[in-house]
């Protein structure tokens, strides 16, 4: 499993999780349907808040995990197969 920093807190999480795994305590962080609001994006990430995005297809989790300020992506659990996507694989073709 592949992780990435929670916010400033030291600590790391699964980089992609169903919506609700208590590894990614997502009530702790900003929690984004997209990855459209850079402002915010960058406002939480500079105060050490962690980014959370919302992803339901493997090019929004593609996206999401292309910005290095998010640290986690939730699918839904009816999206519960994006968490076997090969993320190499679907980034570099």
């Amino acid at each position: 499993m592949r992780e990435r920093w929670w916010g400033g807190s030291g600590r790391r999480v699964p980089e992609l999780a169903v919506e609700g795994d208590p590894a990614v305590p997502a009530h702790e962080a900003l929690v984004l349907d997209g990855v459209d609001d850079l402002q915010g994006i960058a406002a939480a990430f500079e105060a050490g808040r962690p980014v959370v995005v919302r992803a339901a297809s493997p090019e929004d989790v593609r996206a999401a995990l292309a910005r290095p300020e998010v640290a986690a992506v939730l699918v839904p659990e009816e999206c519960r197969d994006l968490l076997g996507l090969d993320l190499t694989e679907l980034t570099y073709g």
